[in-house]
């Protein structure tokens, strides 16, 4: 997967187009990323040692990495990823201003 946990990530389809976010948690096994404060869901609870109260909860689900672009911090720009180097030392690259992604 070329996203992981702590990328910028800009959302270019669904109910949240045109919003960003950080990644939360990278699901590869699914090709699935959570992103904080996007694909916000609500889910009614019984009330339980964990929600005394019971009601209705707010999460973020999982949005499919297909449906997310990495944003580059250098230029800020939404972006694909390119690889450089072997495989032991191989760094993620923007595609459009060539500089190296954390």
């Amino acid at each position: 997967m070329k996203i992981k946990k702590g990328d910028t990530v800009l959302v270019i389809t669904g109910k949240d187009k045109g919003k960003t976010g950080k990644v939360e948690k990278a699901l590869p096994k699914e090709n699935k990323i959570i992103v904080t404060g996007i694909n916000i869901r609500k889910k009614h609870v019984r009330p339980s040692r964990k929600y005394p109260q019971g009601g209705i909860i707010e999460f973020p689900a999982p949005l499919d990495v297909s449906n997310v672009m990495l944003l580059c911090p250098r230029c800020s720009k939404p972006t694909r990823v390119k690889y450089r180097g072997e495989k032991k030392e191989k760094e993620r690259i923007c595609a459009k201003c060539g500089q190296a992604i954390g």
